[in-house]
């Protein structure tokens, strides 16, 4: 698969996850969003299936996303994040993805809250070969 394809490959799903978040719940607390993923999604440590999950920050700590389904019943991960920036803030939801090789399903690198300009990055672990 060429750069050119793969790049549109994942704003593809950026896009399908941003269409998707609009409705997306957010509060502002815990910063709670509840987000529907249309394909796969990696996160540090695990896959979660195409579906709807809530993302938060249990106890308002920002270092902190804790991932559940969407009814809240079922805990998925609890992971450490670090601050990332953008330039502007919009109104929804936005979650960024890293590249993957083909055939990988795409995994979150960040998330925004709607009207914040800094997110969560989670932290992947790295190949030491």
């Amino acid at each position: 698969m060429t750069q050119t394809k793969r790049i549109a490959s994942v704003l593809a799903v950026a896009l399908l996850v941003l269409a998707s978040s609009r409705s997306a719940r957010a509060d502002e607390f815990d910063h709670l969003m509840v987000i529907t993923f249309s394909a796969p999604v990696q996160i540090p440590g695990e896959v979660l299936p195409a579906g709807r999950y809530q993302f938060s920050n249990p106890d308002g700590d920002r270092h902190v996303v804790e991932i559940r389904s969407a009814d809240g019943s079922n805990r998925y991960a609890t992971l450490l994040t670090i601050p990332e920036e953008r330039s502007t803030a919009t109104d929804e939801t936005v979650v960024k993805f890293e590249e993957r090789s083909v055939g990988s399903p795409e995994a979150i690198r960040a998330i925004f809250y709607p009207g914040e300009t800094t997110g969560v990055a989670f932290l992947y672990p790295t190949d030491t070969k």
